[in-house]
């Protein structure tokens, strides 16, 4: 079997964990309990030892001096981390309805909101762990006070402050929408090349035959998050018969419904057993993922889905931001001039004998291009900045395009564009603009690109 996996790809369990908020808080509060009992009692033990040059930089006061320290710090570090998750939810609500929905998981797998949200809890649990160990002095008992423990909150309480600094300076940054495109892009971009180096060769996909072919039914409804192409093959293999899923990563299946088709390699008519039928939807339901939402392991249209979501969304009559859409076209123009050179077609999967026996599909450059065109160019067709903007988009991903069916994809995006632009209620200026612009495409997909014909009126 020849299926290959790109060594850089996350898991799907690496994926879930990094959109979720809680897992490393808890990490911390758990540790942050362990050293809170532990270091007091390291304390005990050695801090009698320790020379003078070494107490005199750990905390000095007496039982209610460590009561206090330690109650201002659980006290502040509690208010401020309710502030920070405040500042979070904010953030999260305002990047879904001025942006798009889409974008919350950019923001929950945000590294800085991790690691902020867990120091201040761990720095609060840690200092109201050390507070139970201090013991003033009684008749049955003697004063305690675990300097080297007090000192490490303060310690702790320092590092928090400027932890609290650094995320209000990350925050700010991160919410402006130009980040957030740019965020976006990237990790897209990534995704991008990643189903590029899987592809095994360009071999053309097998024809489904007329008779003898059986359905495949999902076992859960879903988006379909990934493909274990390594699982799929081998079941094809086991069973002598070739699979072709029918659905992209990034599409909603429902359970019961077909997602895939098989037949026997030998060919022939009379289809599979039921034994062979039953272990191809066995495999099956453990090869295909789904989730309640996309997710950019193998989809490779959702970064560009959530640009298109931010570019449509500015143009809404609610929000009318027409310069966040030009920025927002500009992030898919770069992404797609950056499709038209990689290989996305369909993962085609071999067996040891080179014979095709599974196809995975993905969406090709048309369908990028597309889905970046079709509804910018319907929302916005009466913003003469927009339609201008898009012109210049084909115009970009034309002079990257090197394939024939490249160009006739964006030849096809121009004439509609043109369509678009003659229904509209624009001046003999702007329809001027308008045909500049076409005709610098024109000239980049017949080779024929001069600054002149380029340069935007």
């Amino acid at each position: 079997m020849t299926a290959r996996r790109s060594p850089q790809r996350p898991s799907v369990s690496g994926d879930t964990w990094r959109t979720r908020l809680w897992p490393l808080p808890t990490a911390g509060v758990i540790t942050a309990c362990l050293l809170g009992i532990g270091l007091p009692l390291v304390d005990a033990n050695v801090i009698g030892a320790l020379p003078a040059r070494v107490t005199a930089y750990l905390f000095s006061g007496g039982p209610q001096a460590a009561r206090t320290v330690l109650s201002a710090i659980a006290g502040s570090l509690i208010t401020v981390t309710s502030l920070t998750f405040s500042l979070t939810v904010v953030t999260l609500q305002l990047a879904s309805s001025q942006y798009s929905p889409r974008l919350l998981r950019t923001f929950a797998r945000d590294r800085f909101v991790h690691v902020t949200l867990a120091l201040l809890l761990t720095t609060f649990t840690y200092a109201l762990t050390v507070l139970r160990a201090v013991r003033a002095s009684l008749e049955d008992q003697s004063a305690f006070v675990p300097q080297l423990s007090v000192t490490v909150a303060y310690l702790l309480a320092l590092v928090s402050v400027v932890a609290l600094v650094v995320f209000l300076a990350h925050l700010a940054r991160q919410i402006r929408v130009e980040s957030l495109l740019d965020s976006v892009r990237t990790e897209a971009a990534q995704t991008m090349r990643r189903c590029a180096d899987d592809r095994t060769g360009t071999a053309l996909a097998p024809a489904i035959p007329e008779t003898g072919t059986v359905p495949l039914c999902a076992v859960s409804s879903g988006f379909l998050t990934s493909v274990d192409e390594e699982a799929l093959l081998r079941a094809a293999v086991d069973t002598g018969t070739v699979v072709v899923l029918d659905r992209l990563p990034g599409d909603w299946v429902v359970v019961g419904t077909p997602i895939a088709v098989a037949w026997p390699l030998a060919g022939g008519t009379s289809g599979l057993d039921r034994q062979d039928v039953d272990a191809l939807s066995h495999h099956l339901a453990g090869a295909v993922r789904t989730g309640f939402e996309r997710t950019s392991e193998q989809d490779i249209a959702f970064g560009l889905r959530q640009i298109v979501d931010v570019a449509t969304k500015a143009l809404s009559p609610g929000i009318n931001d027409p310069t966040t859409a030009l920025h927002a076209l500009g992030h898919a123009a770069a992404l797609l001039c950056e499709a038209a050179g990689e290989d996305l077609g369909p993962l085609l999967l071999h067996d040891g004998s080179g014979r095709v026996r599974t196809v995975v599909p993905r969406p090709g450059f048309p369908a990028l291009l597309d889905l970046a065109l079709s509804q910018p160019r319907r929302y916005g067709a009466a913003e003469p900045e927009v339609i201008g903007r898009l012109f210049m988009l084909l115009g970009e991903v034309a002079w990257s395009a090197r394939r024939s069916e490249h160009r006739a994809a964006i030849h096809d995006q121009l004439l509609r564009l043109r369509a678009t632009v003659d229904r509209q209620d624009y001046d003999h200026s702007e329809r001027a603009r308008m045909e500049d612009l076409a005709l610098a495409v024109q000239a980049a997909l017949t080779g024929r690109w001069t600054y002149e014909a380029s340069r935007r009126p």
